[in-house]
């Protein structure tokens, strides 16, 4: 008879199993398990609070957190059952991979099975409605996520002719510091208005969340003022499914109501230049990133410590920033970077051939899944 822990992890296996056949689409749910555990070990999640992940996919964000609990805590019967029941709360609006989710929490031994529960209760803690249509009903302590990529949001529809259209969607929410088409916005705002006033939240978004102008610098500088954005992991290509995006992790804590901004120093660990990865041969792992947790110093982040310095330590990786500082930038731009890329510098630290070669193909798949979006919305198909 297997165990919960063993059949978990099977079907742990077979998910990212499947998230590697690109055909299938299901990698753009699939947010790679050693980068959801290191923002995890950074969090560090207390028994007793709840934790929550609008767009949940197939779940990681909260079996990290579970196994994370499990591990360094020692949970009475009371707080055993808050964890099993009370603790998670999510939205996934694809039905198949919803159920994927309360299949994989259950097997976990998080909830009770029930796939088809379309309510927010007990066994159905994963709600298939929109996130972003409203604002949440309850705050939560955490969240974690991974935003879809993509940068608009669509709804598909029927026409006067019975063919398939897309219409981006803009939400007009009285919360939301800025009204955008911008998706990864939106779901920044979104987490935002979802945490306590004591809330924590790691969330991955793309590069554009970082440097886009109008509404993203509006939402950059609300951000800034309202929580306290104190790090930003930066990420390189080849380890997501979705071929060819450029990430980050942002990590900002809420906090209430004050006239001065709290976000006081900005810190940045680059570990994207120089820095190459690919799905097959070389894929992400949590020791890859056991010097950012350590430069994060999650047991007390007060007591930082640079790697860089400009005449000593040029290529250190961990380096902070002032809300002066970053103010200053061009539209309040966070997407920075001060390492030398060696690759363009001197030929000689080329990456080998079969990274050069993947890393084009991303770039192409990428490329590629624009193209076929323009054309999805040009024939309405």
């Amino acid at each position: 008879m297997l165990g919960a822990d063993v059949k978990g992890d099977i079907y742990e296996g077979l998910l990212e199993k499947n998230a590697e056949d690109v055909k299938s689409g299901a990698g753009q749910y699939f947010t790679p398990r050693a980068l959801i555990r290191a923002m995890v070990k950074c969090i560090q999640p207390q028994p007793m609070k709840t934790i929550a992940d609008p767009a949940c996919g197939t779940g990681g964000f909260f079996l990290a957190a579970y196994d994370y609990l499990v591990a360094n805590n020692k949970l009475d019967k009371e707080q055993n059952k808050f964890l099993k029941y009370s603790t998670f709360f999510g939205n996934e609006i694809v039905a198949s991979t919803r159920r994927l989710a309360l299949m994989n929490l259950f097997l976990h031994n998080i909830g009770d099975i029930a796939v088809d529960n379309q309510s927010a209760g007990k066994d159905g803690f994963i709600s298939p409605a929109d996130a972003l249509i409203a604002a949440s009903p309850v705050t939560y302590d955490y969240v974690l996520a991974n935003p879809p990529f993509g940068k608009k949001s669509a709804q598909t529809f029927t026409n006067e002719e019975g063919e398939l259209e897309k219409d981006d969607l803009t939400y007009n929410r009285h919360d939301f510091w800025a009204t955008t088409s911008n998706k990864q916005l939106n779901f920044v705002q979104h987490i935002r208005s979802m945490l306590k006033t004591t809330g924590l939240a790691a969330v991955v978004v793309p590069d554009n969340v970082l440097f886009e102008g109008g509404a993203g610098e509006t939402v950059r500088k609300k951000l800034l003022e309202t929580t306290d954005l104190h790090t930003i992991l930066r990420l390189p290509t080849g380890i997501f499914y979705a071929q060819g995006v450029k990430v980050n992790v942002i990590f900002f804590d809420n906090k209430p109501a004050s006239k001065s901004p709290w976000s006081k120093e900005i810190w940045v660990y680059d570990y994207r230049t120089n820095i190459h990865h690919t799905l097959k041969k070389n894929p992400l792992k949590l020791d890859d990133l056991k010097d950012f947790i350590n430069c994060f110093h999650p047991a007390n982040r007060h007591k930082r410590k640079e790697t860089y310095h400009p005449d000593t330590k040029p290529e250190g990786r961990w380096r902070k920033f002032t809300y002066n500082e970053i103010i200053a930038r061009d539209k309040t731009s966070l997407d920075i970077t001060w390492l030398k890329d060696k690759s363009l510098a001197d030929l000689d630290n080329l990456p080998d051939p079969d990274t050069l070669a993947a890393e084009i193909i991303e770039n192409l798949e990428a490329g590629l899944a624009s193209f076929r979006e323009i054309m999805i919305k040009l024939n309405g198909n």
